[in-house]
C-alpha cells in the first residue's frame, strides 16, 4: 500500500513540475533556466517513478495485470 502512494505522490510531482516550468515558460521572457530546471525535475521524477515501479514489480509490492481477454466462440 505504500508502494502505491508513493507512486501517486511521485505522479502529482511530476505534474507539479510540468505544470510550474508551463508557467514559467509562458509568464518569463528573458530567463529559461526557471523553465529548463523545472522539466529536468520531471525527467528526473519520471525515471524515479519508472525506477520504483519496476522495483515494486520484482519485489513483489504491486502485481501487474493486463487486460482481460474475450474468449469468442
Amino acid at each position: 500500500m505504500i508502494v502505491k502512494i508513493l507512486i501517486i505522490a511521485a505522479m502529482l510531482a511530476i505534474l507539479f513540475s510540468l505544470f510550474r516550468a508551463l508557467y514559467f515558460l509562458v509568464t518569463e521572457q528573458q530567463d529559461s533556466r526557471k523553465t529548463a530546471k523545472s522539466l529536468s525535475w520531471r525527467i528526473g521524477l519520471s525515471i524515479a517513478l519508472f525506477i520504483l515501479i519496476v522495483t515494486g514489480i520484482l519485489m513483489g509490492w504491486i502485481e501487474p495485470h493486463g487486460l482481460p481477454t474475450v474468449i469468442q466462440r
